[in-house]
């Protein structure tokens, strides 16, 4: 069956695009939807209406969502959840888990659904993309550690870095790196 789509569709195509679907997507979820309509001479007549239609509404929604991407952008999120030594959870960090954290630390909600990502079942940090619009696509940075162990963030990490190394013990910080060497041979032995 091919459609004319009215609206952008996630993963099939932008307004105005003529897209050959499954008659059951098509007849089922599109049409009744109001995304599309049937690729009828008539309508084809129509495209470029559309095309221009939907580019004005994209640009409005585009300007509306930059100032939620900003915040959005590099946002870090932090999980504490019960895993076993291998690193595998009891459970896992949800959509919707993700969801109410953005509402909670950011104060920006999201639909579980404009997240893209699987359930996170083990430890370590990922990259989650947040779909607001077709064009603007946030990413959020989650660490998920395990329950009992010592979150370090980055905001922590940067000022401590920058602190060793001011500090009057300069003779300590050559002699710091001297040590992991002999370690590096005797492993090597």
């Amino acid at each position: 069956m091919k459609v004319l789509l009215l609206k952008d569709v996630y993963k099939l195509g932008r307004a105005g695009d003529i897209k050959k679907v499954a008659d059951g997507y098509g007849r089922n979820y599109l049409i009744p939807q109001a995304m599309a309509v049937l690729a009828t001479p008539g309508a084809l007549k129509q495209v470029e209406h559309i095309k221009a239609r939907a580019t004005v509404q994209r640009s409005i929604l585009n300007k509306e969502m930059d100032a939620v991407a900003q915040r959005l952008n590099g946002a870090i999120l932090n999980y504490t959840m019960k895993a076993s030594e291998t690193g595998k959870l009891y459970g896992s960090v949800t959509n919707q888990m993700l969801a109410e954290s953005l509402k909670e630390k950011l104060g920006v909600e999201v639909s579980r659904r404009q997240i893209d990502v699987q359930p996170i079942r083990t430890l370590g940090e990922f990259k989650v993309n947040i779909r607001l619009t077709v064009d603007l696509i946030p990413s959020v940075k989650v660490f998920v550690y395990r329950e009992g162990e010592a979150i370090v963030t980055q905001t922590e990490a940067a000022p401590a870095a920058p602190a060793a190394p001011a500090t009057p013990a300069a003779p300590a910080a050559p002699a710091t790196p001297a040590a992991p060497a002999p370690e590096s041979e005797d492993t090597g032995s």
